[in-house]
This record gives C-alpha cells, sequence and structure tokens, in this order.
C-alpha cells in the first residue's frame, strides 16, 4: 500500500507507480468501476484506465480514496496523512532535505513545491507522490 514506509523500491519511478496503480487496480476489479465511482468523488474512466493497466491522471487523495476501499483500509483523509508522515519520516532517515529531493526528482519539481506538496498545503498527483517516495526509499541507507 502505498501510504506504508517504503525502505526499498524497485528499479525505477515508473515501476514502483505500476506496483501501486495493481494494488489500486485489483480494488476497482473486486467492487467495480461503478460501485468505486459510487463510493468516491472520481468518474469511471481513470477507473476502467487503471483495470486496463493504464496509468491514469489522479491526485493522492484519489488514490487514497480508492485504497479506503480495501478491508481494513483507513479513510482517505488518514491514508493521506500517513502517506505524507512517511515521506517526511524517510527525508530524516535518508538524511534529505528538500534540496537534496528536488536534485534528485526525474520530475519537475522545485525544493519549495516539494516542501509544500510535502506539508500538505498544495496538492500532490499521484505521480508526483511516487517519484518523491521513490527519491526518498532509494536514498535511505
Amino acid at each position: 500500500m502505498f501510504y506504508e514506509q517504503r525502505m526499498t523500491v524497485p528499479d525505477s519511478p515508473a515501476d514502483l507507480r505500476a506496483e501501486y496503480e495493481d494494488d489500486l487496480a485489483a480494488i476497482v476489479d473486486d467492487r467495480g468501476p461503478d460501485a468505486v465511482a459510487a463510493d468516491t468523488d472520481l468518474e469511471r474512466a481513470p477507473l476502467e484506465a487503471l483495470t486496463a493497466g493504464d496509468s491514469p491522471d489522479l491526485t493522492l487523495e484519489e488514490a487514497a480514496e480508492i485504497q479506503a476501499l480495501a478491508e481494513r483500509t483507513p479513510d482517505p483523509e488518514t491514508i493521506v496523512t500517513m502517506a505524507l508522515e512517511h515521506l517526511l519520516l524517510g527525508m530524516s532517515t535518508a538524511v534529505m532535505d528538500v534540496d537534496a529531493v528536488e536534485g534528485r526528482l526525474a520530475i519537475e519539481l522545485d525544493a519549495k513545491e516539494v516542501q509544500q506538496k510535502l506539508e500538505g498545503r498544495a496538492p500532490m498527483s499521484f505521480a508526483e507522490f511516487v517519484h518523491v517516495q521513490y527519491v526518498i526509499a532509494d536514498g535511505a541507507p
């Protein structure tokens, strides 16, 4: 589950995202796109894209809404909070600051944007989350 603390990562951010999208797709497959759409703020199209193996543009909050539908999973707000807290904890473990994260990101985010997203003061896409998590976990000892 993407909101848990990561200490290791696969070979690339794309592989990490695929791992998480497989988890999300399994939830959508289990419940059905219509039921997931009814229980979340998502429309059917990105849910169908997930089950087709595509990477739809999701926000961290939208991914959390899907994840929250799994059994024994916290509510979406708690998932987002936990995910962001684990990123901050991971930065401490890896002895990284936002400048170090920015320098290793394969996407365009400056240190100020990274800080705002980590603190929940700016919206974060799921793709951004995965990239930041990848950099942090990959930098951990």
